[in-house]
């Protein structure tokens, strides 16, 4: 299959945008656009800073949440003497190649 580097990209992305470090980017961007255009920096900017801060709190919760399904997934798998392995590394591909990967996998029941 080829290989994707915007896909990759993106991913990565999202995965950097659930980790607590990332919360720090949203006060300095607010630092910065108050020392560089103080002018513009109002009540809107604020619901901007917050509207993003947040967008990083439910990124950062889905994240949790997704990593904890992937987790108890995976104990189910280990266990199942019939599970496949390479299920096991599936949540390492592109979402659109999971979702390929599904649906093969619902034609062939």
């Amino acid at each position: 299959m080829a290989e994707h580097p915007i896909r990759h990209a993106l991913t990565a992305l999202a995965e950097l945008t659930s980790h607590a470090w990332a919360f720090l980017i949203v006060p300095l961007y607010g630092v910065f656009w108050y020392i560089f255009d103080s002018q513009s920096f109002n009540w809107h900017s604020i619901a901007v800073l917050a509207t993003w801060f947040m967008t990083l709190l439910i990124q950062r919760a889905e994240h949790r949440d997704t990593q904890a399904i992937h987790a108890k997934l995976d104990e189910l798998l280990h266990v199942q003497s019939r599970a496949r392995n390479e299920l096991t590394n599936i949540d390492k591909k592109d979402p659109e190649d999971i979702e390929k990967h599904r649906k093969i996998e619902r034609a062939n029941d």
